[in-house]
């Protein structure tokens, strides 16, 4: 549980490096927002604080390394894909590749959330068969 919270800390400050990162990078944007640039952090607060600090304060099962390593990857491609959008804003052009950001994060979430869901259900089923061996 504390490598959960852990890892709940190391997102909370990439969160607050996004915050920072947006600030400065608009300040010398020439008064050219993108809510893109502003919103980035957005992902690693929702998608990393809230979950890990609710698995570490909470008696959730821990998800295995892959697992894990999937839902970080999902996590870092949506951010980038944020910044990247948001500087593109920024610079007044466009670029159609931002797309694979969107899809490849979305994607690895979504193995990540399907295999912890296989996860949780082999511990049920093993945890049951254990309890019926002790009858």
């Amino acid at each position: 549980m504390q490598e959960m919270a852990r890892t709940g800390f190391v997102y909370l400050f990439i969160s607050l490096f996004c915050v920072l990162f947006g600030a400065v990078y608009e300040i010398f944007s020439h008064e050219v927002y993108s809510y893109f640039m502003l919103y980035a952090f957005v992902f690693p607060l929702v998608g990393g604080v809230l979950p890990f600090f609710g698995m570490a304060f909470s008696s959730m099962p821990v998800p295995n390394r892959a697992t894990r390593n999937l839902y970080h990857s999902g996590i870092t491609a949506l951010t980038t894909g944020f910044l990247f959008e948001g500087a593109l804003e920024i610079y007044g052009t466009t670029n159609r590749l931002v797309l694979v950001y969107w899809i490849l994060g979305i994607l690895f979430i979504l193995m990540a959330i399907f295999i912890y869901c296989l996860f949780l259900g082999k511990t049920k089923c093993s945890k049951m068969e254990n309890d019926n061996l002790d009858l």
